[in-house]
């Protein structure tokens, strides 16, 4: 099972959607994403702090937790390297004019198709829709 960082974000905050984001987590074997997800994380923490809607000790918590999750196995982190970018940017260049993608996206959908996925699960209505051109099936709670 492919998460990007949304689906991840929402295992430790409590959202809408969150209670079924955990229920997968619980019944999955394996759940992967990209190592982009690390920074991809933090990212959503100090987004959080800037709007008010963690405080800075609780988001250092959540980080602590967070890395504590990918050293225990619950996320999967798969590298990026060059050869990964260079796959992601010729499917970029080559992608149909009036497809929406943003760079992060595609980076998780080359890595979820490079590590044979069938499918990413994403709450972001961008990436659902590029799946397809990435060969994957777009999958949401």
């Amino acid at each position: 099972m492919y998460f990007d960082t949304s689906y991840i974000a929402k295992f430790y905050f409590n959202e809408p959607e969150s209670p079924r984001v955990r229920a997968l987590v619980r019944k999955a074997d394996t759940i992967r994403s990209s190592l982009w997800a690390l920074a991809e994380f933090h990212a959503v923490l100090h987004r959080r702090i800037r709007e008010g809607a963690s405080s800075p000790s609780d988001a250092r918590e959540l980080a602590l937790r967070f890395s504590e999750h990918i050293d225990d196995g619950l996320w999967n982190l798969i590298p990026v390297n060059e050869g990964l970018l260079r796959r992601t940017s010729a499917l970029m260049v080559s992608a149909p004019r009036d497809l929406f993608i943003r760079t992060a996206d595609a980076v998780h959908l080359t890595t979820a198709r490079d590590i044979g996925e069938r499918a990413v699960w994403t709450n972001d209505r961008h990436m659902l829709a590029a799946a397809g051109y990435f060969g994957l099936t777009g999958q949401s709670v």
